[in-house]
């Protein structure tokens, strides 16, 4: 199915790539999640999934979706209560829209969502503390700004997780376990996230590149083809410098991830497994770059740990000699 680009984001895309038609997926790619990688997994979310899912997915709803799903993420237990209509009425929409909202957040229908919603109420009324606020005011004093900072990146962590799609996950991990070569796209921080990856994957003895110049990344991703895999990191999904590399690697046939908190988004075009981040909450003092960064960093260590897995035999000998080989940069010299 082509991709089609939510119209009412258009604007925000500083240049536009050009349109080519999707060619077949490759064998081994989830058809479901290539048609539809918001609903990529094969069951609903969990209860304690559900608030992440709703934190990812807002920002690409329409308002009326959005007024449902901010009404059962901040009141579960009060709409579990409710029917159908009852939600309707409480949130000015439709029973389609709420039926619409519930399958966009991974449910077969209502009663699906309100079973995860009574069961994420009992969650919240078995004793888990109250949430803390994670806005930074200018003049907060150090230490509220530490215990400030370190619940959110708490609370992001913990929605990353949830929102994982394993067997995506489980996917790219064989792929990059048998790779001749991995290539890896990101710009500003993102590009930080994708060096940490690189430098893991070559200390377990694989051959893997972080690219941060958007013309290099083209000229090196010419050279892949069918065995190698290419990673995209970009938290919005959109970031024309980290789509164009995934995209001519896609044609010259390399297995595509795509790392990003807007599966909805243009990247995801190119990509035969999406893993999608948390789209955390940021604030004045607390930008994008570097809410995103931590989910970026849980998704990629995950990556890396099932390498390491499925390659262990020469994985560790690799990592072992990496550490002998700096051993002597990290000890006081002999005379």
């Amino acid at each position: 199915m082509p991709f089609r680009c939510d119209p009412r984001r258009e604007g925000n895309f500083q240049r536009r790539l050009p349109t080519r038609p999707r060619g077949p997926r490759r064998e081994g790619t989830d058809a479901r999640a290539l048609h539809d990688p918001l609903h990529a997994g094969d069951s609903p979310p969990a209860p304690a999934a559900l608030a992440a899912k709703v934190r990812t997915l807002a920002p690409s709803m329409t308002r009326s979706m959005q007024l449902v799903a901010e009404a059962v993420a901040g009141d579960p237990a009060g709409c579990a209560a409710l029917t159908v209509t009852g939600l309707a009425e409480r949130t000015g929409t439709s029973e389609a829209t709420v039926v619409r909202t519930a399958r966009l957040l991974g449910y077969p229908g209502y009663r699906d969502l309100r079973l995860a919603l009574a069961g994420l109420a009992a969650h919240q009324e078995s004793g888990r503390s109250p949430a803390v606020t994670a806005d930074i005011a200018v003049d907060d004093p150090i230490a509220e700004v530490v215990a400030k900072l370190a619940f959110d990146e708490q609370q992001t962590l913990a929605d990353t997780a949830a929102g994982l799609d394993t067997v995506q996950l489980g996917a790219a991990v064989a792929a990059a376990s048998t790779a001749r070569r991995i290539d890896i796209y990101g710009v500003g921080a993102s590009s930080l996230v994708g060096q940490d990856l690189a430098q893991k994957l070559l200390r377990i003895g694989l051959i893997a590149h972080a690219h941060t110049d958007p013309h290099l990344a083209v000229t090196n991703a010419v050279q892949l083809r069918a065995g190698d895999v290419a990673i995209a990191i970009t938290h919005s999904g959109s970031t024309g410098d980290v789509i164009e590399p995934l995209r001519v690697a896609f044609d010259r046939g390399a297995t595509t991830v795509a790392i990003t908190g807007r599966p909805d988004g243009p990247v995801s075009q190119y990509a035969d497994h999406v893993l999608t981040t948390s789209t955390a909450r940021e604030s004045e003092l607390r930008p994008a770059a570097m809410s995103s960064r931590t989910s970026q960093l849980l998704v990629v260590d995950c990556l890396f740990i099932g390498v390491a897995q499925r390659t262990y035999e020469t994985a560790a000998p690799a990592l072992a000699a990496s550490y002998e080989a700096l051993a002597h940069r990290h000890s006081p010299r002999t005379r």
